[in-house]
Formats: structure tokens, sequence, C-alpha cells
């Protein structure tokens, strides 16, 4: 029997009987962590440190999830003492059927449902006055990224005595700079939600939401539509959409990256009378001069390799990021480095895809810093087909279950057959076909144009600067 403990600094300890084994680590889906181990009178004693860091980040907890204890013996879940939750400065850990089980650092009292309960009474019917904060939160608090990661960093330019506050699932995610996460359901949060002067979201509220006299909401969302949004959706169940209608109503502002994207976000939220600020997406600035080279240092990518990201989009009736290619036989056959990058839905319930030149890249921080570093996109149904435009760079659609998305799942806004900037296909061999063929780019030429003017004539870099500087002009937060 191996007995296991939280230690101060959030630690793992794991003691066993007899020869210490050669190695020992927790394997997750989308993280591992090495630990030490050293011999004891009693036999062996681990040191499993409950941090890592990603891609050159720094170090974070582990996100949350369930891990295995593998030893170079195998795996040796079944022999592990089990203990309590206990709670330590970044997460709760406790054992379960065997598992190690990593969870964000609320109290037992706090994480219950009666718990919550009280927090959202007591922020329900709440009276303390407004901070000079802005609450930021991006894909439910899984990241911190889009287009409210592009507006903080405007605010803290030109701003600086502004508190940036940011919404997160656990304590794994990595905020910017001189920003303070808040982790989603502590105390701290529910009194943040209430305080903080402005909230700029990219997704729906979720919880319930008091507004506070003088507190605004700038809704960002988070790609331009090509597949049908909310009211209309096909077959939409009228309970959901009487819930669409009032997460809209707690919008007091709606960002839009072009005039056409306005036009169905004012539709499909009942948006009604109330604000569309076109003015580009903040989140695209970067792909008009980002950093390239640095993002590909943090990947371990070399800066002259080729490089493909596969950014799919999620499914109504999946619940993990689709299979349809074999990504190392797409990267042989392309010579190519690929990336693959599953949507923020597809996140918690899928795993890290493998390959010796396949690099998974979901848990990355900011989807658009990647579309920079990225030689050419592979895509779906995704809203990143609108951004990457901007670096005009080519753009292949992988498509194979066409007819069943467009007839049965979403349904389109206009035939994507017509007026796509790349190559529709179907196979892989289709598709390889299309990248290796250094003349279809060219095919796509006029089609791409009228892409770029239609869809970015606003994604000029500066997007985030208008947008903030209508914030300040209109007193949604204040000038220092």
């Amino acid at each position: 029997m191996i007995r296991s403990a939280l230690a101060s600094g959030d630690v793992l300890i794991l003691e066993g009987p007899g020869a210490a084994p050669s190695g020992i680590r927790l394997e997750g889906a989308r993280a591992r962590v090495d630990g030490a181990v050293a011999e004891t009178d009693a036999g062996w004693r681990a040191t499993i440190p409950m941090r890592v860091s990603r891609w050159g980040g720094p170090l974070l907890a582990l996100p949350s999830g369930a891990y295995r204890v593998v030893v170079d013996a195998g795996d040796v879940a079944a022999d592990l003492a089990p203990f309590a939750r206990t709670v330590g400065e970044a997460l709760a850990v406790e054992l379960d059927g065997g598992r190690v089980v990593v969870s964000p650092p609320l109290t037992d009292v706090d994480a219950s449902a009666a718990g919550q309960s009280a927090l959202e009474r007591a922020y329900a019917h709440g009276s303390s006055e407004l901070e000079n904060a802005v609450l930021f939160e991006s894909f439910y608090g899984r990241n911190a990224s889009c287009n409210p990661r592009a507006i903080d960093a405007e605010i803290a330019r030109v701003a600086p005595g502004v508190t940036r506050y940011w919404s997160v699932s656990d304590r794994s995610v990595d905020v910017p700079g001189g920003a303070v996460p808040v982790v989603e359901g502590s105390p701290e949060w529910w009194r943040v939600r209430g305080a903080a002067r402005l909230l700029v979201v990219n997704d729906w509220l979720r919880r319930r939401f008091v507004r506070r006299p003088g507190q605004r909401v700038l809704q960002t969302w988070h790609g331009t539509p090509l597949k049908r949004l909310a009211l209309q959706r096909p077959g939409f169940d009228p309970r959901r959409a009487l819930a669409v209608v009032r997460e809209s109503r707690r919008w007091d502002v709606l960002l839009a990256q072009s005039p056409y994207a306005a036009g169905i976000l004012e539709k499909a939220y009942a948006f009604g009378r109330r604000p569309i600020w076109v003015e580009g997406y903040p989140r695209n600035d970067v792909l008009v001069a980002g950093d390239e080279d640095r993002v590909r240092r943090e990947l371990g990518v070399s800066p002259d390799a080729r490089v493909l990201l596969y950014a799919p989009t999620w499914r109504d009736d999946r619940e993990e990021m689709v299979d349809f290619l074999d990504l190392e036989r797409l990267a042989d056959d392309t010579g190519a480095i690929v990336l693959v990058r599953g949507h923020s839905r597809t996140l918690v319930p899928g795993a890290d895809a493998t390959g010796s030149r396949v690099i998974d890249v979901t848990t990355y921080p900011d989807t658009s810093a990647l579309l920079r570093a990225a030689d050419a996109l592979i895509t779906d149904y995704s809203s990143v087909m609108f951004d990457f435009t901007v670096t005009g760079k080519p753009v292949y659609f992988f498509v194979p279950d066409l007819d069943h998305y467009r007839g049965k799942l979403r349904g389109f806004y206009f035939d994507l057959a017509v007026r796509a900037p790349g190559p529709l296909t179907s196979t892989q061999d289709e598709l390889t076909s299309a990248l290796t063929d250094t003349g279809t780019p060219g095919r796509f030429a006029d089609r791409y144009a009228s892409w770029v003017s239609r869809f970015n004539a606003r994604d000029d870099g500066r997007a985030a600067e208008r947008v903030v500087a209508r914030l300040l002009d209109q007193d949604m937060i204040p000038r220092d």
C-alpha cells in the first residue's frame, strides 16, 4: 500500500515499502509532472510538485482533472491509500478510485452546493461600491485569451491605475502580467463580480448576474459566424430561446469584427437598439505585427520549418475533437510540423494528440499567437477562418462531414463552397495534394481578396486601441 498526502507548498508526498522505483510521475490528459524519489528506512518516498510550467510560462497549478500515478513498473493507482480532499495554496487534491483528482482551491464548504448558494445570495444582495476595476473572462475562464486579453493589454498601457481581474476556472490559467486571477466560485470571485466597474467577456456570463448601479458589460464575442447561432439555429428549443434573450439583456455593448458579423449577432441575440461597435477584433492586432519567432521558440519549432495549424471547431454531437485526420501521416506527407488546436469546448473532455512531428497546442494560452506563427491554416467551420486571412497566408478547408454539419447540426449563413478563400477537401489525400501544390494559393487569389475586403476591413492592428478609447470616452473605465 502506498501512503499519500498533500504537503505545504502543494507537493504530493507518496511513500511505499520495498525498493524505490527509478522514476515516478503524474499523467493527465493535458499535463504531466515528474517527481523525485529517495530511499528511506521504511522503503521510499516520492515528492511530486503539483505545479507545472507549460509553453515556457510560469510555474502554475496542475490543471483540474484526474491523474494516474505512474512508476517504472507501471500503473500503481490501485495500491494508493485513499485520503480525503485536501485544499492547498493553488489547488485541492484527493484520491478517488485510485486516481489523483485535482480541483480548484475552494474550501469544502465553498465548493458545496449549499456553499455556492450562500455566496450567490450574498452577492445578489450586496451593496458595495464599485471599484476602479475590470473583470475579464474568456471561454468560461478556461484560459486568458481572445479579445479580452488584447483589451486587457491596452488598458494596462493607457490606464495602469485600473485593477485588472481575470475570472479563471482554476489556478492553472496563466493570466497577463499585473492582472489578478480570481477562481470561479470563490468568495473573492463573487465579490469582484459585484465590485468591478466593467466586465469584459467573450461568451455567456452564465451564473447569476445582478447589475450594480454604474456597472457595465462589454460582450466581445469570440468569432465571426459561419455557422448559425443562438436564435437562428435550426430547431432551436423555445426554452433555450428565452435564455438567449435573458443573457443578451445583460450586455451593454456588443463588439463585432465587421458589418457582416454585426448584422448576424444583432439578430441572433436579439440585441435590439443597443450599441454594436464595429471596430475589428482586438485579438487580431497581433496578426498584423506579432512576434512569430517567439511563439516558435516556445513551441520548440525551428524558424525555417513549415508549420501547419490544424484548428477544427467543436461538434454538437460529440465531446472530443474530431479525429478525421491522421496527423502524423499529414506531417510526414507534407514535410511540415503540424500544430493541432482543439476548440475550447474540447479542452476538458479531450486529450493531447501525439506524434513525432505533431504538437498539440490546445492548452497554449492564445490562439491568435499560433495563427501568427503558422505558415498555413487547416480548418473546417471554425471562426478562425475569418481571423487568419488578416495574415495573407493560405487557408485550407478539411470538411469530410460538410453535408451533415451544414444540413443537420448547425446550418450556414452563406455557401462556404462559393466564397471560401481556399480549397475545400473531403479526404486526407485531397488535403495533402492541395497542401503540396504550390499553385493552390494563386488559384484562390481573387476569392481571398474579396474575403479580406468583406471580413477584415477593420483588422488593421489598432482594434484594441479603438475599443479602449471608446471605453474611456464613455466613462466605462475612468482615466487615470
